[in-house]
């Protein structure tokens, strides 16, 4: 019979005069993975390199202050009257001084950082339509999820409820002794469907070609695949208990409207482009 899993992993990997985090490592295979498949994506398209430095720099930078300001403002806003330097900085001050790294970061603000940044780089750097830059980018950032939830399951945070599973985790640094879902590992599986949906979506189709369709599909899917998912999840705030869906799930449910919105727009320019 399969038992639940004690899961209690180092926080890193020690190389003695420093220490390398999953959690940071996650990130830089996320950033490092999407750098590759990007850049595979302009080659095929003839699209000139000179300009994807600059798009790793805006998209690093706009993912991280966005979801850090995601969380902060949706799960935490005390700390910008209790600790504001730890806001941006990978310090707390209260109560204590103590090196935290940088955690505490929000999908839902990192989608709202990145649609911003990369506003900014279809204006500055790239001079395409801004549909244009999301379409590409939905294929590594979904593939860049996949191991921002895998850090997470390496932190035992973002943990599920309680389960009586055999399949269930025991996060031991949590302090406790029963089984939760692997709801990181849930959402991760399900981001690496989505990858490989948008995968073969650009490269086996036409898509590509009629700008927004594919960013719809990821904006809906991803944030549909996050409203499932946190039924099993743990909240990360305090919820009420009269309410319907939690927090996450209010959060979610716009970006999937957004998403559905920009495929029906799309779909409709491109039958009165055809007409004409």
């Amino acid at each position: 019979m399969i038992q639940s899993i004690h899961w209690d992993p180092s926080p890193g990997i020690d190389l003695g005069i420093i220490m390398i985090r999953f959690y940071s490592l996650m990130f830089l295979i996320a950033f490092s993975a999407g750098f590759y498949i990007t850049k595979r994506m302009f080659s095929s398209e003839g699209v000139s390199l000179d300009k994807l430095d600059s798009l790793l720099i805006y998209t690093i930078l706009s993912t991280l202050i966005g979801a850090r300001l995601g969380h902060v403002i949706f799960y935490q806003p005390e700390l910008f009257l209790e600790d504001p330097l730890s806001v941006f900085l990978p310090v707390s001050f209260v109560p204590d001084f103590e090196f935290t790294g940088f955690r505490g970061l929000a999908s839902h603000g990192a989608a709202i950082g990145i649609a911003i940044g990369m506003y900014y780089y279809s204006k500055k750097v790239s001079k395409k339509p801004i549909l244009w830059i999301l379409d590409r980018i939905s294929v590594p950032v979904a593939f860049g999820a996949i191991f921002v939830r895998i850090g997470n399951f390496m932190n035992s945070e973002i943990v599920g409820k309680a389960t009586q599973s055999d399949f269930g985790v025991v996060f031991v640094q949590l302090g406790e002794n029963f089984p939760r879902h692997p709801a990181q590992l849930y959402e991760s599986a399900c981001y690496l469907l989505l990858f490989l949906l948008l995968f073969t979506l650009y490269w086996k189709t036409n898509l590509k070609q009629q700008k927004g369709v594919l960013f719809g599909i990821f904006f809906t899917l991803l944030w549909a695949i996050r409203f499932v998912v946190e039924y099993v999840k743990e909240p990360q705030v305090a919820e009420r208990a009269d309410w319907l869906f939690n927090t996450g799930q209010l959060l979610s449910i716009p970006m999937i409207l957004v998403g559905l919105g920009i495929i029906f727009f799309s779909n409709q320019k491109g039958k009165t482009n055809k007409e004409a």
